[in-house]
């Protein structure tokens, strides 16, 4: 794919993404226009973009002068605001944020989830040992949809004869798997998720069990209980964010493996810590692209002056590849320490759940490790369209299986 002239990229158009390979741009925007402005284009409103590590930190950790209530993603912030603003947890800020994030991770702690990562390496070992078992599959369908899901799935309490229409709806919510889904499919995606939500709240209001749903229901801030919208909308954020961003990384992961057999030898080896490896995994996918924010006070960064209502985009894609911070950066090096990436975000709106993808990815890599002597990537991936995530929606391929580490592990 060609890289575009910087004057050329609409970063709010999916298909920029999808047609585009954009390294070159992002690397020309540090070192030439830290500070760009992405103009209007047919109706959507103009946005700035941060392509630089330390501006995007500085960005997150400022909630004086930028905001998260009028949306933190381009589909919303574009449209003039988020419905879940002030609600849910994402598009919350000043107190009620953190009386919000208090409960969230209560209920998402390392202490609650050692049983669910329990649960989650039983079935990444078992799928993984199927998958090389028959020789190969579509990672992306086979693997990589089933892990995440169903771990989010059970924390929820939803259950198992509906995650398969949930994981169908979270994959058009923000993305696309082809050019066929527009922005209004995507629409009615996001609300027929809110609507499922809104029927299970009914029903554990009437029968609690012992799931997130039911926890959240028995909440409260400042003494007053979260309403039936509250939960609904945080369920929303937590099977969206559950699900995407660890998919997506799976799938990128095995890709990038594929590609870098160097890498995959110093994994199969043990040379390399698995929690080291999952760090860069997880910087090499940066499978959200930006998160957005929206200026709540005149402020001013490298000399532009931003004013109250202006929006400013923050970008991974381009923070984790900033030469500034990574050494090597287009080098993709499962033993790279210090890697302080910016998957997750960073300052008040740390991603809640980011102990769970790591467990997730960690259990993936561990089951590749003892399961397959190698796999190869059998014909080409088909990527997803999104200007807010990156990835692919298959990953065909085809495993060499490792027959002393499959009877050791029977």
């Amino acid at each position: 794919m060609s890289t575009p002239a910087l004057d050329t990229v609409d970063l709010g158009d999916p298909a920029t993404f999808a047609d585009h390979d954009l390294d070159g741009f992002w690397r020309t925007l540090r070192d030439t226009a830290p500070m760009h402005w992405n103009p209007p284009v047919d109706g959507r409103r103009g946005f700035w973009v941060l392509s630089r590590y330390d501006d995007i930190m500085a960005t997150y950790r400022d909630n004086v002068n930028f905001t998260s209530q009028r949306g933190n993603v381009l589909v919303t912030l574009l449209e003039g605001g988020d419905a879940g603003a002030g609600r849910m947890l994402a598009v919350t800020d000043g107190p009620r944020h953190l009386e919000l994030r208090k409960i969230l991770q209560r209920v998402l702690s390392p202490r609650v989830l050692d049983e669910v990562a329990r649960t989650v390496r039983i079935n990444t070992r078992q799928w993984i040992r199927e998958a090389v078992g028959s020789g190969g599959c579509d990672f992306a369908e086979r693997i990589a949809s089933r892990i995440p899901m169903t771990t989010i799935s059970n924390l929820l309490g939803v259950p198992e004869r509906d995650r398969d229409y949930l994981l169908s709806l979270t994959k058009t919510a923000l993305s696309a798997d082809d050019e066929d889904v527009d922005e209004v499919d995507s629409e009615m995606a996001r609300n027929e998720i809110l609507m499922y939500f809104m029927d299970i709240v009914e029903e554990r209001r009437e029968a609690p069990g012992d799931d997130v749903i039911s926890m959240l229901i028995g909440s409260a801030v400042d003494g007053v209980p979260l309403s039936d919208e509250d939960v609904v909308l945080n369920c929303y954020s937590l099977i969206i964010g559950g699900d995407e961003t660890s998919r997506l990384t799976m799938i990128d992961c095995v890709r990038t493996l594929a590609a870098h057999p160097e890498q995959w030898r110093r994994l199969k080896r043990g040379e390399v810590a698995i929690e080291t490896a999952v760090d860069e995994v997880l910087r090499w996918a940066s499978p959200t692209m930006h998160f957005g924010r929206s200026v709540e006070r005149e402020t001013e960064l490298h000399g532009v002056r931003l004013r109250p209502g202006d929006i400013v985009t923050l970008w991974h894609a381009s923070g984790n590849r900033d030469e500034r911070v990574f050494a090597r950066p287009g080098e993709f090096d499962l033993g790279r320490t210090p890697n302080k990436h910016l998957a997750f975000g960073y300052g008040p709106h740390f991603c809640v759940g980011s102990y769970l993808a790591k467990v997730e990815i960690a259990e993936l890599l561990k089951a590749l490790r003892d399961f397959t002597l190698g796999f190869e990537q059998t014909e080409e991936a088909l990527p997803i369209r999104s200007n807010f995530l990156t990835g692919f929606s298959t990953m065909p391929v085809r495993f060499t299986p490792d027959h002393s580490g499959l009877r050791e592990c029977g």
